[in-house]
């Protein structure tokens, strides 16, 4: 990896990736230079074979604050949205099918090939929260927050999450939890479905690494990606539409190579040697 970046950490250990937002004095708000960062290292994670997952996490005391208040404040001004190019951060991570609905963010967390689990190791708000609630699971600390942040800045819910947060759950909890405002804990977050592993204060890292890791021995790298793909593409689908690209789904998995080896490490008691997912730069 040729890139230094300036605001986040991007460490491997054991098959997990792991992305560490690094702006803990602001509580790891997020800029543009930021955002890209995060796009590129997701890149990253989708390149290297050996790596089966990515954990998002932010440095300190919280998880991501939201959109740094400098540059909402220069949203105001301008009364629009404000963008940076970084050149040399262009990356087009995950969406092998080009998926026009996997484009924006975070909603291209949702086209990656492989897992993203959040780590909320602290408060988690405005697109902060958008960000967790976006990746595939979120392991949480008991003492960490969750807060949509929205309303009380006079906006609407940003962002994508009005689509994504009743579908973890439900529509009566998404409406409180937007209109609100409120803090939400770990323990209660997990109680209604948000968080999918509540974990003893600074633990939610190691445990969802640990996640990684263990699925990295068990799970074929291919299988894992096809039912992200099934998951997410027939959440709007009609059962019958979903059935039927299922059917053809499982009939290219039954000839792939990992089927074989699936059987066979069953039959002879011993770790599955799966293919890695290979993808071009």
């Amino acid at each position: 990896m040729s890139v230094t970046y300036e605001e986040i950490r991007y460490q491997i250990e054991g098959g997990a990736a792991t992305i560490t937002i690094n702006r803990p004095n602001q509580l790891n708000a997020l800029t543009d230079l930021t955002q890209a960062e995060i796009r590129h290292a997701l890149a990253e994670s989708e390149r290297l074979p050996e790596v089966v997952g990515t954990v998002l996490t932010g440095a300190g005391r919280g998880f991501c604050s939201g959109v740094d208040m400098n540059a909402l404040g220069g949203m105001s001004e301008a009364g629009k949205r404000l963008g940076n190019s970084y050149e040399h951060l262009q990356a087009s991570p995950g969406n092998p099918d080009d998926d026009p609905n996997y484009k924006s963010s975070p909603t291209y967390f949702l086209g990656l090939r492989k897992p993203l689990i959040a780590a909320i190791n602290g408060a988690a708000a405005g697109l902060g929260f958008s960000y967790a609630t976006f990746c595939d699971m979120r392991f949480m600390d008991r003492s960490a927050k969750i807060v949509t942040s929205f309303a009380p800045r006079g906006l609407i819910a940003e962002h994508g999450t009005c689509w994504m947060l009743p579908k973890l759950v439900g529509p009566s909890n998404a409406l409180d939890m937007n209109w609100s405002s409120r803090k939400i804990l770990g323990e209660e977050a997990f109680r209604m479905g948000y968080a999918n592993r509540l974990c003893e204060d600074g633990e939610c890292v190691t445990e969802a690494q640990n996640y990684l890791r263990e699925i990295a021995g068990t799970s074929a790298p291919m299988s894992i990606m096809m039912m992200k793909r099934q998951v997410y593409k027939h959440l709007t689908k009609e059962l019958g539409d979903a059935m039927s690209e299922s059917t053809r789904w499982m009939d290219e998995s039954l000839a792939r190579d990992d089927f074989k080896e699936g059987v066979a490490s069953f039959v002879e008691r011993r770790a599955p040697n799966f293919q890695k997912i290979e993808v071009s730069d």
